[in-house]
């Protein structure tokens, strides 16, 4: 199968070259360091073992890449709205497009968009960065989640699963509602209380007064999600996570990275949506709400600042 990558960062990077270096097809879509990779190829530093490919389908447009069997969309949600465009060059009729992002939302909204398109749900367990141009710093873990939210093709589906695991991904295929959810559990109260305190994970976890607040957030999104119907989820789950955080190297999410270089932080689908979709059936998010308004006030303060510059 031929795999293309948009958002060759430390999410779709690592990925994209675990699968590119177990022999398969992929193809990778560069933004501001294409003139690096094209000349120096990708090279993973992973806690797990290095290792690099020194020559890469590199591409600065989709108009290069052929039709695609698996596109990998690892862009941040902020830039969504570029999908109408990337994405059309490089679909067959039965490609499916698999959307590894952060937050609530993101595959309703691209089936909107895109009616007929094949789309499945990729949940990262993943402390990665690429801070340098064709460097991905693969720091722990690295398994994903794979939810089906609208693949018809279950042939093409299962053998993108087999792919990632023959490639040394520990994957496993998980109900979309659900995996979407337990995802939010970590997002919501790590990235935005990572910029808000401007404190690594462990820095959080080690302050009890914050520890306390990062589980009553949790508790929140996991009532949101019993509220929505979602099923083998409750405040057991909340500690889980916290165990799992604890036992990580100190990390900033990607919300603080976004914030620390200067880019448009994910608001929306991480915070904004999945209150709302709580909103709608009755169900409050005090302490996420909160944080959510502060977040926007550190991006539009950050925005005007900007603009006076």
């Amino acid at each position: 199968m031929i795999y293309t990558v948009i958002g060759t960062g430390a999410i779709g990077g690592y990925y994209g070259a675990k699968l590119a270096f177990s022999g398969n097809d992929v193809h990778f879509l560069l933004h501001s360091d294409y003139e690096y990779v094209k000349a120096n190829g990708l090279y993973v530093k992973s806690y797990e073992g290095n290792f690099s490919l020194p020559c890469v389908n590199a591409h600065c447009s989709t108009e290069d890449i052929p039709k695609s069997d698996v596109v990998i969309v690892a862009l941040k949600s902020v830039n969504n709205g570029l999908l109408k465009t990337l994405l059309p060059p490089i679909l067959k009729e039965d490609t499916i497009v698999l959307l590894i992002q952060n937050g609530i939302g993101v595959e309703e909204d691209l089936q909107r968009e895109f009616p007929r398109l094949q789309i499945a749900a990729g949940l990262a367990f993943i402390c990665s960065a690429k801070t340098e141009p064709g460097i991905i710093n693969h720091q722990f873990y690295g398994s994903i989640n794979i939810g089906n939210y609208s693949c018809n093709d279950t042939e093409r589906f299962e053998r993108m699963v087999t792919d990632m695991t023959n490639a040394g991904i520990k994957t496993a295929k998980v109900e979309y509602h659900e995996a979407r959810w337990k995802k939010a559990v970590w997002n919501m109260p790590f990235n935005g209380m990572t910029v808000a305190m401007n404190a690594q994970t462990n820095e959080l976890l080690e302050h009890l007064p914050t520890r306390e607040l990062i589980r009553k957030q949790m508790l929140e999104v996991i009532g949101a999600a019993q509220a929505l119907g979602v099923k083998n989820i409750d405040a057991s789950f909340a500690d889980k996570m916290i165990e799992s955080t604890l036992n990580m190297v100190p990390y900033s999410p990607s919300m603080k990275l976004d914030y620390d270089f200067h880019r448009p932080m994910e608001i929306y689908y991480l915070y904004t949506r999945p209150i709302e979709e709580a909103r709608k059936v009755g169900f409050t998010m005090p302490c996420l709400s909160m944080l959510e308004t502060e977040l926007k006030f550190i991006e539009q303060s950050r925005c005007k600042t900007k603009t006076k510059e």
